[in-house]
């Protein structure tokens, strides 16, 4: 079942897409080489604890990990894209790292991703996350009342292919709202003018994910983080939009996005 939230609800929900938006700046500026991953986690920890908020992650049990996620944001780094259990691991210089995190404000869930380059950036590196941000800013443009889901789907499978990568299609967006996932899935990829009809009041993550050479993932031992198939790098970049009357509203925009996204509409800027 499909929920339409009304103005005041995705006004909730923009609350705390805005802390999100927070604290992912904050451990972007704190990501540096010497850096461990879990000072990473608890400092995530700490500003929920100060805001009031809840993790949607802690106790997270879905059929595909290995017991319940005992962490607030996932920290993936280099050939690992989705889930990266937070461990004991110092960020190395020229590292790729994706953080990932939703919450819950007064019973409204946000969520959202980025990868950014820890210290030296390599160009490759750089290009792939390109690509995931241009793919999402396209998404988003779809993402206008009475167009179609598909529509959301394809822009994002047109950028990837544009760039020169292919997209995994087990896992993408989703709805969200009062709980972290509800329907629809939002594929990575997919056909112009089909799947349901965009209304105002749908809330979605969108979420385009990558790796360098390879369309296939593997489990991580630790049962939760998910690899590129072959090692090769990879890169996500998410944010939880509401349809609106007026066109799409990004709920989880961060303030050091805001000098970036004017070039957006013409993707060559980024490339």
């Amino acid at each position: 079942m499909i929920e339409l939230k009304s103005p005041a609800e995705i006004a909730r929900m923009h609350v705390t897409g805005q802390f999100i938006a927070e604290v992912l700046d904050e451990l972007s500026a704190r990501a540096a080489v010497g850096v461990n991953l879990l000072d990473l986690e608890h400092h995530a920890r700490h500003m929920i604890s100060e805001r009031g908020a809840e993790s949607c992650y802690w106790d997270y049990s879905p059929s595909f990990g290995r017991g319940p996620f005992r962490n607030v944001i996932c920290l993936s780094v280099n050939d690992a894209v989705l889930h990266g259990l937070p461990k004991s691991y110092v960020l190395r210089d020229g590292d790729l790292l994706t953080m990932d995190i939703a919450v819950g404000i007064d019973g409204w869930v946000a969520d959202s991703a980025l990868s950014i380059i820890v210290g030296t950036p390599r160009e490759e590196d750089l290009h792939l996350i390109r690509a995931t941000e241009v793919a999402l800013e396209a998404a988003i443009e779809a993402a206008q009342p009475g167009n179609r889901l598909g529509d959301i789907s394809a822009s994002i499978g047109e950028v990837a292919a544009e760039f020169g990568y292919s997209c995994n299609l087990e896992f993408g967006g989703h709805g969200l709202g009062r709980t972290m996932h509800e329907a629809p899935h939002v594929p990575n990829n997919g056909r112009r003018k089909h799947g349901m009809r965009l209304k105002p009041g749908l809330t979605i993550a969108i979420e385009p994910w990558l790796a360098a050479t390879t369309d296939q993932i593997i489990f991580d031992e630790d049962g939760w983080t998910l690899r590129s198939a072959d090692g090769s790098r990879t890169a996500h970049s998410e944010h939880t939009v509401a349809i609106t009357e007026d066109g799409p509203l990004v709920l989880t925009r961060r303030p050091s996005e805001k000098a970036v996204t004017s070039t957006v509409a013409n993707s060559d800027a980024l490339r």
